[in-house]
């Protein structure tokens, strides 16, 4: 026992004359009392040499490391920048359930109707002071740096809470204090216990990287990988941040590269392409940035703006070792990985696209904000956009991926029977192609009064029968037993207008409507409000997860408003055309979110138009 407690106080010595060492050397510590000033003209040199002593007694400090969880607030609070956008046009508003903010339209439109509108949302940032606050409690944080008596006699006050550092400096975060009130707090923690908790340190970085006090950040690295074996993926983010917009990046490039237990974070490799860029070494971003994409990660859309904006000066392209035509192939490889991937590129990134085109030389691009006309037109210069339909080859693949990972997939008999499933697939067979398959149930469902179900899938039925059309409706058993919400005189004259299939009760009618539509042909159309996220999910890769939403895009009808006596029955516009990044030489069309309310099933309704003069050059 005694030798124990011996040890741990030889311990806790050496990890106290660690810091000790390490503070005066920084000039984070100009006297043993005070953390409250910094002489700028510190000695670099005399740190290097401290932090060599503090790796022989680091043995110690090992034990006080208190490791905060992944993914924080205080690492997380750095990157939430204010993405608003500016030259937006007010627009009118697109009947369609995948037109950008329609879902958030929808859903204000029925709180509104329940009168259950809640406040508007917090700023993040605002949202980030009131999450910290209460980790602080009722922890009022001081005015001006305290010598280490006033810290006494403030802990005491308020009954010695137990981490108090941490609570104290959670408070000082959230207020915004200044720094040196923070530095006092740590010069008090390292007097009275003689170490510093690796989550305080963390803590404290994180106050000078959100401050701009890229110099105090150098003090901080020099004690932390003195005093520390490794640094935690927080740490590491923290620092790579800070020096990256310092003339010491390349350091970060290294910070970077150390990090072994997990990949870094897109973020991570932004900052350091940033700090490439404005520094004028292309070679590096550009091989970071291939890092990045190699590792499976998506850049963030103010990394693809940094590249975009590029170097300007033709001399600083040719002495990087990087011509011009190689410049512009690698930035026209991220506009066709947009175009891959389905990305929508966000207001600034696409103003960057806009000036680097009109900024090649001899080529007189000319770029324009736009729109597409209902027919799939550019508004501004009339090219036809890419059709909304699937070829021959897509719709092929797209039909073989549902029927074995949808259809046929491990629990599809989850859903359904492997009798049913048989029994409905020569159903369709013995039928002629559908021009519309109508999810019965969910239609029904659209109107909220019980007792007018059946009239409501017949007036849609009715609709689609007057055009001409040849309809199949699926629904279940339930629904041909007389009750109020399902008339017997509905239901019969339902069954004369169109082709009907009546699933069991616990079947789930998704993997019929999409066999029965696919199997009809292209040309086949389904009507459901359901948005098929889940059967989308079920698909193996994402080309082929695009591939189902182009299509369900091209094909979904939707009813627009209610449905009711006497009222024709209308549904939502169907676009014509593909919202997708799009060359054909001499223009580019890029739809671009211009609002931050889009859902990741919704598509932009603003789009970038860029012609080439006639007469440039190559």
């Amino acid at each position: 026992m005694g030798l124990n407690f011996l040890s741990k106080v030889l311990i806790c010595l050496r990890a106290r004359q660690c810091f000790l060492n390490e503070l005066k050397s920084s000039q984070l510590l100009p006297t043993s009392r005070c953390l409250s000033s910094r002489d700028s003209n510190s000695n670099s040199g005399g740190r290097q040499n401290t932090a060599g002593q503090n790796r022989d007694g680091h043995r110690g400090m090992k034990y006080n490391i208190i490791r905060p969880r992944q993914g924080t607030l205080w690492e997380d609070s750095l990157d939430r920048g204010d993405n608003g956008f500016t030259g937006k046009r007010k627009q009118s508003i697109p009947k369609s359930v995948f037109s950008a903010g329609t879902a958030k339209r929808t859903a204000e439109m029925l709180k509104k109707k329940t009168a259950l509108a809640a406040e508007d949302e917090e700023e993040p940032e605002k949202e980030l002071d009131v999450k910290a606050t209460r980790r602080a409690g009722k922890l009022q944080p001081p005015d001006r740096p305290l010598t280490i008596v006033e810290w006494r006699e403030l802990k005491e006050s308020v009954g010695n809470l137990p981490r108090f550092d941490i609570k104290m400096i959670g408070a000082l975060f959230s207020s915004g204090a200044e720094l040196g009130i923070a530095k006092s707090l740590l010069t008090f923690v390292a007097m009275e216990t003689g170490t510093l908790s690796y989550e305080l340190l963390l803590r404290y970085l994180t106050l000078c990287v959100r401050g701009g006090h890229d110099a105090e950040v150098f003090d901080v690295y020099g004690i932390m990988r003195g005093c520390f074996s490794t640094l935690d993926t927080g740490a590491s983010s923290l620092f790579i941040k800070s020096f990256s917009r310092t003339a010491r990046w390349r350091e970060a490039v290294n910070i970077l590269h150390e990090m072994k237990v997990v990949t870094p974070s897109p973020r991570n490799y932004g900052d350091v392409i940033a700090a490439a860029m404005l520094h004028g070494d292309m070679t590096t971003a550009w091989a970071l940035y291939d890092e990045l994409i190699e590792n499976g990660l998506s850049p963030q859309q103010d990394t693809w703006e940094t590249l975009f904006k590029g170097v300007k000066r033709t001399t600083e392209v040719e002495a990087d070792n990087i011509s011009h035509s190689e410049y512009e192939e690698r930035l026209r490889g991220i506009l066709s990985g947009m175009r891959n991937n389905q990305i929508y590129p966000q207001y600034n990134l696409v103003s960057s696209i806009k000036s680097w085109f009109e900024s090649l030389p001899g080529q007189k691009w000319t770029g324009n904000w736009t729109s597409a006309t209902p027919k799939g037109l550019c508004r501004c210069c009339g090219s036809e956009l890419e059709s909304i339909q699937l070829t021959t080859d897509e719709y092929q693949e797209l039909k073989d991926r549902v029927m074995t990972d949808i259809i046929q997939g491990r629990d599809v008999f989850n859903k359904t029977t492997p009798e049913e499933l048989e029994l409905f697939k020569e159903f369709v067979k013995r039928r002629p192609s559908f021009d519309v398959v109508v999810d019965g149930l969910n239609v029904a469902n659209a109107n909220k009064d019980r007792s007018k179900q059946s009239a409501t899938l017949l007036a849609v039925v009715s609709e689609l029968e007057r055009q001409g059309l040849t309809v199949l409706v699926l629904g279940r058993k339930h629904m041909l037993r007389p009750s109020k919400s399902w008339e017997r005189h509905n239901m019969n004259l339902i069954q004369r207008k169109a082709h009907c299939f009546f699933t069991d009760n616990i079947s789930e009618d998704d993997p019929f409507l999409l066999y029965a539509t696919l199997q009809s042909g292209n040309h086949c159309r389904f009507v459901s409000r359901d948005l098929m996220r889940d059967h989308k999910a079920c698909l193996p890769d994402g080309a082929t997860r695009r591939l189902f939403f182009k299509w369900q895009r091209g094909h979904q009808l939707v009813l627009d408003g209610q449905v009711a006596a006497g009222r024709m029955v209308r549904f939502q516009s169907v676009p014509s055309y593909d919202t997708i990044v799009q060359t054909s030489g001499d223009s580019w069309h890029i739809p671009y979110d211009n609002t931050e309310d889009r859902t990741t099933y919704e598509v932009p309704q603003q789009w970038l138009c860029l012609i080439r003069g006639s007469n440039s050059t190559q």
